[in-house]
């Protein structure tokens, strides 16, 4: 492509650099300059514009982003991915499905570097998403790219994102008591609103006394093929009550506590092919926390290990509370105990 000024009176044909003004009116960036617009250019006083020409082998920017988005999403219905029209250079991808995003980071990483004018943008691997949310922006920066590089792109753009839906049917959520007051129903409605959003619903309330015996045998008797735990006192060790009766109930568990905050107080594993999230008392709240992480993951079937909860540090502090009884920092800037 050849960017640069030229006389007025050469520049039909060419595409115009950036919005003149010309008659009542402006002549918008992006215009291929006819002879009316050469015409007004010129009665306007203007001597010479800034216009980019396209040289044999170029690709036009919105053919040139929808190529690379069908490169990207080959089969939309398997993806989970939509694939917008183009203007300006631009194609933006939309998940149909709730789910989290799988991007495949060394194939998004590869496209960019083909060409600095040949760009996507997306969301964090693993991000949850509705039907609807944005994923990606695919961006031709220049008005034209070379056909060369197109075809590089798009050789190493195949399938790179996904989004994962939901792998399960029901849910069961498993609630424990302290003599006879039953647990608020607030935990339950919170985590009703995040299964049901991923399109996981919810089978019948299950509150059990707060023993390993209790919550082993409704473990047993649960309808749902995905289980939760949140129980009345917070799990404080990897041999509580809840995570030994996963145990006693033929389960594993798979690890136990994780450097999210709030969110620490999280163990999850397996139970018969289910699996099974003891829920930090934090889920009681809708407000983001380490279960959501977990649980979105596991729910649509992303397997998760002692290794992958270790990584989410980084990020993993994800709110401050001043007035909480055991605050992170003290008023005076000092480590809280």
């Amino acid at each position: 492509m050849i960017f640069g000024p030229v006389p007025v009176a050469e520049a039909e044909g060419a595409i115009l650099a950036h919005s003149m003004p010309a008659g009542s009116g402006r002549i918008a960036k992006g215009t291929v300059l006819e002879t009316e617009h050469i015409t007004a250019l010129a009665e306007a006083g203007h001597a010479e514009v800034t216009v980019a020409r396209l040289e044999p082998g170029d690709v036009e920017e919105d053919p040139a982003a929808e190529k690379l988005a069908r490169a990207i999403v080959t089969d939309p219905n398997v993806q989970g991915v939509r694939i917008s029209g183009a203007g300006a250079g631009r194609v933006n991808l939309y998940a149909t499905c709730p789910g989290v995003a799988e991007v495949l980071a060394d194939k998004i990483a590869a496209i960019n570097a083909v060409h600095p004018m040949i760009t996507v943008a997306t969301v964090p691997n693993l991000h949850r998403v509705d039907a609807g949310t944005m994923l990606a922006t695919i961006k031709i920066i220049s008005y034209a790219v070379p056909a060369a590089a197109l075809e590089d792109a798009c050789a190493a753009a195949e399938r790179a994102l996904y989004v994962l839906g939901c792998k399960f049917e029901q849910a069961t959520l498993i609630e424990t008591q302290a003599g006879d007051k039953a647990p608020s129903a607030k935990g339950r409605a919170a985590m009703i609103a995040r299964t049901e959003r991923l399109g996981l619903k919810m089978s019948d309330r299950v509150i059990v006394p707060h023993n390993s015996t209790a919550i082993s045998q409704a473990i047993a008797a649960a309808p749902g093929d995905f289980l939760f735990i949140l129980t009345v006192s917070a799990t404080s060790d990897p041999n509580d009550v809840a995570p030994e009766a996963v145990r006693a109930a033929g389960g594993q568990v798979e690890a136990y506590g994780m450097p999210v905050d709030p969110g620490n107080l999280l163990f999850f594993g397996d139970v018969a092919g289910k699996p099974v999230i003891g829920l930090p008392g934090c889920a009681r709240s809708p407000a983001l926390n380490g279960a959501d992480w977990v649980m979105e993951r596991l729910i649509c079937g992303v397997p998760l290990t002692q290794r992958d909860i270790s990584a989410m540090g980084v990020g993993g502090l994800l709110k401050e509370i001043p007035t909480r009884p055991r605050p992170r920092a003290s008023a005076t800037g000092q480590d809280g105990a």
